[in-house]
């Protein structure tokens, strides 16, 4: 069947989604959002859409969609979402999936009493190197993870506009970089829920009134624990955005670059596994992810199952950074 899809926001993402779903067979560009005219008429431009709404309400009340992918300011992502789900469309929204815990699980129940599917567009679980070490796991190379270390941190650089206004973004690194390694680790852990959250979130770098910076301890169900760090304009990560550590009982394995570490104790040996990959890619955040994060989407629909990351997982996600501003700011574990 022909499914129709609309974009809501006309940035860099919401074109990455767009030739994502350009590449698949049964799917039909219909209609853009955006509040900024020249915006959308370029967009509707580049991928042949016919038509183009200044709000959601408009796309809605004109109908004739089944799908609407939400790129825009976070503060949106919510009142968007929920909207479409209400009205029967399938949403696919992006990271952060809202403000806070409570938005997003108005989100997740929209879904739940419409029928109507939610993913969360947590990319890294659709790159072939994350799922590289997922295999690892799985087949119990590293046997049990017991703590993990990630990275979502932007060096010497930082982004502008809404994303680092509060009334807009909600928060800053954390909501924007540090959620990419908080559900890297939570993928490659089995998504256990979070016990509990040490924190600190600063503003280090920037004059901005989110976040730049932050530091955050998670502890979960079944004994793991993780260490994220996030930020803006540092000068220096000890890897690129989702680079992730991974010690187990038997092994150690990194993303980025991409490799398992076997120790031989009574030989004090140390065989190194090497899949192959380059120590940086040429590009960090290939199209090809998106590409597969769409179809995951797009066949989870013609299914009827549940995406996954969907909206459970995007909700664990942000009672994480709830949990870890709160902890910032009271200076105690928070206990979830």
């Amino acid at each position: 069947m022909t499914l129709r899809i609309a974009f809501s926001g006309t940035g860099h993402i919401s074109r990455v989604h767009a030739r994502a779903a350009q590449s698949i067979d049964g799917v039909e560009l219909v209609a853009v959002v955006n509040h900024k005219p020249k915006s959308m008429a370029d967009y509707a431009a580049q991928f042949g859409i016919a038509r183009q709404y200044v709000t959601v309400e408009e796309l809605l009340r004109a109908g004739d969609v089944d799908i609407l992918v939400v790129s825009t300011p976070n503060y949106l992502h919510a009142p968007q979402a929920i909207a479409a789900l209400e009205a029967g469309l399938h949403v696919m929204v992006e990271k952060p999936m809202a403000l806070d815990a409570a938005e997003a699980d108005q989100m997740l129940q929209a879904s739940e009493e419409s029928g109507a599917q939610l993913m969360v567009a947590h990319c890294w679980r659709f790159d072939e190197e994350v799922n590289w070490i997922k295999a690892q796991i799985v087949a119990g190379r590293l046997g049990v993870v017991l703590r993990t270390k990630g990275y979502g941190v932007h060096v010497n650089w930082g982004p502008d506009g809404w994303f680092v206004e509060a009334r807009y973004a909600g928060g800053g690194a954390l909501a924007d970089m540090g959620i990419h390694a908080i559900d890297v680790a939570r993928y490659f852990l089995g998504d256990p829920q979070p016990l509990s959250v040490y924190a600190k979130i600063s503003t280090d770098y920037t004059d901005y009134d989110v976040d730049d910076s932050g530091t955050i301890w998670i502890n979960w169900e079944g004994g793991a624990s993780s260490i994220v760090e996030s930020g803006w304009w540092w000068p220096h990560a000890d890897g690129p955005e989702a680079c992730t550590q991974l010690y187990g009982s038997k092994a150690f394995a990194q993303l980025f670059p991409t490799r398992l570490e076997i120790p031989d104790r009574a030989a004090e040996t140390l065989r190194t596994v090497d899949p192959g990959y380059p120590p940086v890619r040429e590009e960090h955040c290939p199209q090809i992810m998106y590409d597969r994060q769409m179809r995951h989407f797009i066949d989870c629909i013609r299914e009827g199952k549940t995406p996954n990351p969907g909206g459970a997982e995007g909700l664990v996600n942000m009672r994480i950074i709830d949990a870890a501003l709160e902890s910032s700011r009271s200076g105690q574990v928070i206990h979830l």
